[in-house]
């Protein structure tokens, strides 16, 4: 039987393209305003990614990017909401050094005014860097908008689980030289192929 969840990690619709399409395998989050305690964490490791539209902002992201924003009207709320992915979140990097944070701009799909505005936005607070093993949904789901869904908040349970049958985004071996990269340039000391393996442990036998 394969496993399923309704956890859900809301992003921007074009960060989750990336993701889905190899561009990218990285997130940067400081925390949504309704998120407990208004800091970041990282309630579930793995999640499917619920693409969020009225917040996406084109001066904030690299041309390759801006340039395929969906623009929606304010106050737009979609009745229904498109799945057709989930993650695994292998690694979960805090970040407050400005150099380090420069350096990994190639990675992401931000341009410099978005990382400039995290850096500012609580600076006594790390910027996550979060790196996500990415899958399509081998079956797409259309799930109704609730308005619990709602909201400047990361998490979200929708009110059914998707099944998880899936094909990864990316080859284990692109996705790991990536990782490693990415591991040199913050100083984050973990066995890559020893947290891979836990993780590819995880999505056997989980939920």
């Amino acid at each position: 039987m394969e496993p399923t969840t309704n956890h859900a990690l809301k992003e921007w619709a074009i960060a989750i393209n990336a993701l889905e399409s190899a561009q990218t395998i990285m997130l940067l989050r400081k925390g949504g305003i309704h998120e407990r305690g208004g800091s970041f964490r990282v309630a579930h490791d793995l999640v499917l990614l619920y693409p969020t539209y009225e917040h996406q902002q084109t001066f904030m992201l690299k041309t390759d990017y801006s340039n395929l924003v969906i623009p929606v009207t304010p106050g737009w709320r979609p009745e229904t909401v498109n799945i057709t992915s989930y993650a695994q979140i292998t690694h979960i990097l805090p970040v407050t050094d400005d150099s380090i944070i420069n350096a990994l701009l190639p990675f992401h799909i931000w341009n410099k005014e978005f990382v400039r505005d995290r850096q500012q936005w609580k600076p006594s607070e790390p910027l996550f860097v979060l790196l996500l093993r990415t899958y399509k949904l081998q079956t797409p789901q259309v799930v109704a908008y609730h308005p619990q869904y709602g909201g400047c908040k990361s998490w979200i349970d929708l009110h059914q689980s998707i099944s998880l049958a899936a094909k990864p985004a990316m080859s284990d071996s692109n996705y790991y030289e990536l990782v490693a990269q990415i591991c040199e340039i913050t100083g984050d000391s973990s066995d890559v192929s020893s947290n891979r393996s836990e993780k590819q442990q995880d999505v056997n036998f989980s939920r």
